[in-house]
């Protein structure tokens, strides 16, 4: 005879299954959420400015931060679902935006994104990958004046 968790004198509430997350800690963070429709991207990016600049970050570039986040947005937006998240973390005079699109198994060509993103002075580095939650589309900026990326003489980039 097989005996349930209830007749055995536990609960009658399936076990906790786990879902993926993605999980930042030990520093200030904030997450975003939108209904992923075509104005999304300019309130993300105004509402995350705003966010970071209330964290203290007097030399942080805040185009660069805004038309980041619109760029990572407009990704997720294209995905198709019916929301989107943006999710902010601090750390080490750098600023991670991530968009997530939350719509399973999505992952269209990010070439042009990323190429976008990478073009922008304070980004250090973005990506991209997909989980059971989504894609997740990334840019790390840096928001230290001593550090800034910026274009030589020659026109080459210089870090």
């Amino acid at each position: 005879m097989t005996t349930t968790p209830a007749e055995a004198g536990g609960s009658n509430v399936p076990p906790d299954r786990a879902r993926p997350r993605m999980e930042i800690r030990n520093r200030q963070t904030a997450g975003l959420t939108f209904r992923a429709d075509p104005w999304a991207a300019r309130k993300a990016g105004a509402r995350a400015t705003a966010t970071v600049r209330s964290w203290g970050y007097e030399h942080l570039d805040e185009p660069d931060l805004e038309t980041a986040v619109r760029r990572l947005v407009d990704a997720a937006v294209a995905d198709g679902g019916k929301r989107i998240s943006v999710h902010l973390a601090d750390q080490d005079h750098r600023i991670l935006a991530v968009a997530l699109s939350h719509v399973a198994g999505s992952a269209p060509d990010e070439g042009a994104v990323l190429t976008e993103l990478a073009a922008l002075r304070t980004v250090v580095s973005c990506g991209s990958d997909v989980g059971p939650d989504g894609r997740r589309v990334w840019a790390l900026l840096d928001a230290a004046p001593s550090r800034r990326r910026g274009k030589g003489p020659d026109g080459l980039t210089m870090t």
